[in-house]
């Protein structure tokens, strides 16, 4: 356990009372319509989304993914920690499609995008997987806290879950979208000094940069300062950092841009461009909140480089080893008395910005997607309001049991959601985008065969023995390429998608990309002029 001061308490009340207070102050004008309880009245300029893109994705599971994944690869994990490098092409390219199409979602997208029974099928099947999706992520998110009160207060996992994501969904059930977006740009003001903070310290505790070189020199260990190390090249070895992942890294995070949903992390980050006043706004935004996301995991490297050279034994094959919690350990060790305190309430400044978030994403497509568009669309907005808040606990609930399922083996499962759960649709979620001929029987083909592509190679195969247990690379291009045997031939037996219903597409999205037949048509149509 860790001893708190009486002015730690004081700084933990204060920070609670303040963060309480932006759920009342916003209840009024978040209750007016779906649109402000999801969107907050699509008036936000740029810089607000943009600081609540970086406190989205600062959560209590990020150190520990960052720590546990520095700590196993040294400087060269740095390359996993830049999962934001999608936003260098998607802030210019899909996220302008997207804000352009009006959309909620991206359930609501595929509606526009497709048409007909297949377009229906998708933003069904689509909301659906999402609302589950945001219970997950909420679960490990929750997990995450779950292991931060174990140090602290030595609670059980489930207890420290439990506790904060309550508060944090009253909260956000009563201040909606707005609550989350103005509270982030506080949360990720405190979030930023508390890494500064929390890694000065640490640096200084392992003896400055230049004792960490000296340190890691000493045991053999200077690899660990070289982000280019790479290992040769093994299929097998799930640990392997070779050269030919870190170049799949580069084509599925940077690339994956152009496309919409090739990462987790696209759907919050959708919402945030949503909300936005402009379609300028909208591109500022993913770019800025993708910028602040680079600095802080720049500053987190060197801060786990020490943790490792004050703690080198920890063992990376046993999850309870503590090896992915440098974070928090360097946190509660070096900070004095006094500013414990401070650090414990910047977590959860770091876990509301993201719980608030993924609570109010999954209430948003069980709202609009499933109970507006599906279940009563003639639905008045009090209406939809009163069922987002609804859907809001159910999420929260739901989450509980998800995290549960985690437990203590956090990384490996954050592993298999980031990129297994991406993988079989990575090209389909491009080519959505980018080419006119695929069409909505690909593409639904495409999300389902995801689904069980994933397990069969990840989990279900290797453990009959059928095929090895490959690393990441490897599944990502082997899942990629089965599914792709099964959705292409899908799409080009199925007919295109009707030619109206693209232009009028086109004509309002501007898609890039391979797009000439329905562009003529638009210009023949004097829709859009020649250039």
């Amino acid at each position: 356990m860790v001893p708190f001061s009486s002015l730690d308490w004081v700084w933990v009340f204060v920070y609670i009372v303040w963060f309480f207070s932006f759920g009342f102050l916003f209840t009024r004008i978040a209750s007016r319509s779906q649109e402000n309880f999801f969107l907050a009245g699509r008036g936000l300029p740029w810089w607000m989304p943009a600081v609540s893109v970086y406190g989205t994705h600062t959560a209590t599971d990020t150190p520990i993914w960052m720590g546990g994944t520095l700590y196993r690869h040294g400087a060269r994990g740095i390359w996993y920690l830049f999962t934001m490098g999608w936003c260098a092409l998607s802030a210019f390219f899909s996220i302008k499609v997207f804000k352009r199409s009006l959309a909620y979602t991206q359930a609501e997208y595929q509606t526009l995008r497709f048409a007909g029974l297949p377009a229906e099928l998708l933003r069904g099947w689509l909301a659906g997987w999402q609302v589950f999706m945001q219970m997950f992520v909420l679960g490990w998110v929750g997990i995450a806290m779950g292991k931060v009160c174990n140090m602290v207060f030595d609670w059980p996992l489930w207890m420290g879950m439990v506790v904060f994501t309550l508060v944090i969904g009253i909260y956000s059930m009563v201040a909606g979208y707005w609550g989350v977006v103005v509270g982030d740009l506080q949360q990720g003001t405190i979030m930023f000094i508390l890494i500064v903070l929390v890694a000065a310290y640490g640096i200084a505790g392992a003896g400055g940069i230049e004792g960490i070189k000296a340190s890691l020199a000493a045991t053999g260990e200077s690899w660990r300062l070289n982000p280019f190390h790479f290992d040769a090249f093994d299929a097998t070895d799930p640990n392997n950092f070779s050269l030919f992942w870190l170049i799949t890294m580069i084509i599925i995070l940077v690339f994956g841009g152009l496309g919409m949903g090739t990462h987790i992390d696209y759907y919050p980050d959708a919402q945030r461009a949503a909300s936005t006043k402009s379609v300028r706004d909208a591109s500022y935004s993913i770019w800025g909140g993708g910028m602040l996301i680079i600095i802080r995991n720049s500053i987190w490297v060197a801060m786990i480089l020490a943790f490792f050279v004050l703690l080198p034994l920890l063992s990376i094959t046993d999850p309870t080893s503590g090896y992915d919690m440098g974070f928090y350990w360097i946190g509660f060790k070096f900070l004095p008395s006094g500013l414990i305190g401070f650090f414990f309430a910047g977590i959860l400044a770091i876990h509301i910005s993201t719980i608030d978030t993924h609570i109010n994403l999954g209430a948003e497509y069980a709202t609009r997607d499933i109970y507006h568009h599906y279940i009563n669309p003639n639905a008045s907005e009090k209406q939809l309001v009163r069922v987002g808040r609804i859907a809001t606990i159910l999420i929260m609930l739901g989450s509980f049991v998800f995290g549960l399922m985690v437990g203590e083996d956090f990384v490996g499962w954050l592993i298999f959601a980031m990129w297994f759960l991406s993988s079989a649709i990575w090209l389909p979620q491009l080519l959505q985008v980018l080419w006119w001929r695929f069409n909505g029987w690909g593409y639904l083909t495409a999300m389902i065969v995801n689904l069980g592509v994933s397990w069969l190679i990840a989990w279900v195969l290797p453990a009959l023995g059928v095929i090895p247990v490959y690393n990441d690379a490897v599944r990502f291009w082997l899942m990629m390429i089965i599914s792709a045997l099964m959705y292409l031939p899908v799409t080009f037996l199925t007919k295109p998608e009707d030619m109206d219903h693209l232009v009028t597409f086109y004509t309002m999205t501007r898609p890039p990309g391979f797009w000439g037949p329905v562009r003529k048509e638009a210009i023949r149509r004097g829709l859009i002029k020649e250039e």
